[in-house]
């Protein structure tokens, strides 16, 4: 699977990149809602994961902005945030985001919730 990691913490990206790569995974990385509509377009990614609190674009209207293209509206994104809040949850869920994953997450985590998309997908 193609997976794209937007995130503006270089150590979350790297750690995601580690991860999904040992499972096997192409990473796409990106460091902010703008570099990722960019990304988005030329790398048509399966899974999106985008961080909540970014400079200039932040995780929700990246998402909303993905999700109102036809092309990627079916493309799962998964909000990923260092609050669990479920005001953030909820709010995710209103801009079209499919999951949540809390960070730091673990590998398990990761590759649990990517499976979780999969499934859905089928």
């Amino acid at each position: 699977m193609k997976i794209l990691i937007i995130d503006d913490s270089n150590t979350i990206r790297r750690s995601a990149e580690i991860f999904l790569k040992q499972a096997g995974h192409d990473v796409v990385l990106a460091i902010d809602g703008f570099d990722a509509l960019a990304k988005v377009n030329d790398t048509h990614p399966d899974i999106i994961f985008c961080d909540i609190l970014m400079p200039r674009l932040d995780g929700y209207q990246t998402c909303m902005l993905i999700k109102h293209n036809e092309r990627f509206v079916h493309i799962p994104i998964v909000m990923l945030s260092s609050k669990d809040g479920v005001f953030d949850m909820a709010r995710g869920r209103m801009v079209g985001c499919e999951d949540y994953l809390t960070k730091p997450f673990t590998k398990d985590q990761l590759l649990r919730t990517i499976q979780t998309q999969i499934d859905r997908l089928k």
